[in-house]
């Protein structure tokens, strides 16, 4: 493979809300912390043990507003993008911040929907009512 890969995929909970910023020309940024963790059992003592990774999260435009909307503290959501680090300075001291920039996420359960919606009924990116699931028609094939 002649090229590189830079994806990243993380199924985690929010951890505060989507905190949006708004610029000129009607673009959009939304940021929020998503906590993904991590349980196994020590060999040692017996008790399990859960470490929790934070990952700041970053959506644009459309996808920003449809976070801002449908998203509250604590909802499980699907994410998919790219890492990014981001160079800035405080009191004359350069500072990074790594970030996940989304392309592609996928609701996977929120505290705004009224009828607790599963997750292939959920809203995507690019849309805002839960696309509908068709009945399957008796076909009579075996499988």
């Amino acid at each position: 493979m002649a090229g590189t890969i830079n994806k990243v995929i993380l199924i985690g909970h929010l951890g505060d809300e989507v905190k949006m910023h708004y610029f000129e020309g009607g673009n959009s940024i939304g940021r929020f912390p998503l906590a993904t963790n991590e349980t196994y059992t020590n060999r040692q003592t017996g008790e399990k043990v859960t470490n929790v990774e934070w990952h700041n999260i970053v959506v644009r435009n459309k996808l920003a507003e449809i976070c801002e909307k449908y998203l509250t503290k604590g909802d499980r959501v699907y994410c998919e993008g790219r890492i990014k680090t981001r160079q800035y300075e405080v009191d004359g001291q350069k500072r990074y911040a790594t970030e996940i920039h989304v392309q592609d996420m996928t609701f996977l359960s929120t505290k705004k929907d009224p009828n607790n919606m599963a997750s292939n009924e959920v809203p995507q990116q690019g849309s805002h009512t839960p696309p509908s699931i068709a009945p399957e028609e008796d076909d009579d094939l075996p499988f």
